[in-house]
């Protein structure tokens, strides 16, 4: 057992919520590192599992109320980059999540508390907690307060560098990263059509395109993936 502040006032002040069942709480505070060596039974993860698909529906109804003027493709990419990992980090940092959580004692001694991907999933877990205790109303008033920002003010989108926006759309699309792979370098430097690209999904070619330089080239690929999927009206 590792020595952390217990559940408290504070957080459920930050939370809006005081748990009816503490054990649910207690459960999404508990990191699967220190759950194996208590019994074995996985800590949060399952409630990550539910944390993360009731934020996919929540975050969605949120951003489709508050932006009654964009298309799919805007609204699934504000989607995607407000549920990415270093936003959900953002969110546990801004309610001191990590000073309740439970490591193990190697995630412990690494900094497990403040790492990204430790802390989005936490707050994934107490997201799940938090729809089981009370329901989705109350996720609906927990996630207003803790995206105010990108919800008012649609800072999220739009005018995204087209990888970005593919890769956005692919993690909530499709659950996976594009790769991209060179088909051809005619070695000719001052060529603006020197490298040809393509952007791939599970080895399937989502786009091709060339470019001066590699980069310029990718981009030119996520462009034509993008069209491909849907979302070429930036």
């Amino acid at each position: 057992m590792t020595a952390v502040r217990k559940p408290d006032a504070r957080l459920a002040a930050s939370l809006g919520h005081e748990f009816q069942d503490p054990a649910l709480l207690e459960r999404a505070l508990m990191h699967p590192s220190v759950a194996n060596e208590i019994d074995g039974s996985g800590g949060n993860e399952r409630l990550e599992y539910l944390g993360d698909a009731v934020l996919d529906l929540v975050i969605g109804r949120l951003l489709f109320d508050a932006h009654p003027d964009w298309r799919e493709g805007s609204l699934t990419r504000a989607r995607a980059s407000m549920v990415n990992q270093a936003s959900l980090a953002a969110r546990a940092r801004d309610l001191a999540l990590g000073d309740y959580i439970r490591l193990g004692k190697t995630e412990l001694r690494s900094g497990g508390a403040d790492k990204d991907r430790v802390l989005a999933n936490l707050f994934e877990a107490v997201v799940g907690a938090l729809y089981l205790d009370a329901g989705l109303d109350r996720v609906f008033e927990f996630t207003r307060r803790a995206f105010a920002k990108p919800l008012a003010s649609g800072e999220v989108v739009l005018a995204r560098d087209p990888k970005t926006r593919f890769q956005e759309w692919a993690h909530a699309d499709r659950r996976e990263t594009p790769t991209y792979r060179e088909l051809e370098d005619t070695g000719e430097e001052a060529a603006d059509d020197r490298f040809r690209i393509a952007v791939e999904l599970s080895g399937e070619s989502w786009g091709t395109g060339s470019g001066r330089t590699k980069r310029s080239a990718e981009r030119a690929a996520a462009r034509a993936a993008l069209e491909r999927a849907g979302q070429g009206d930036g």
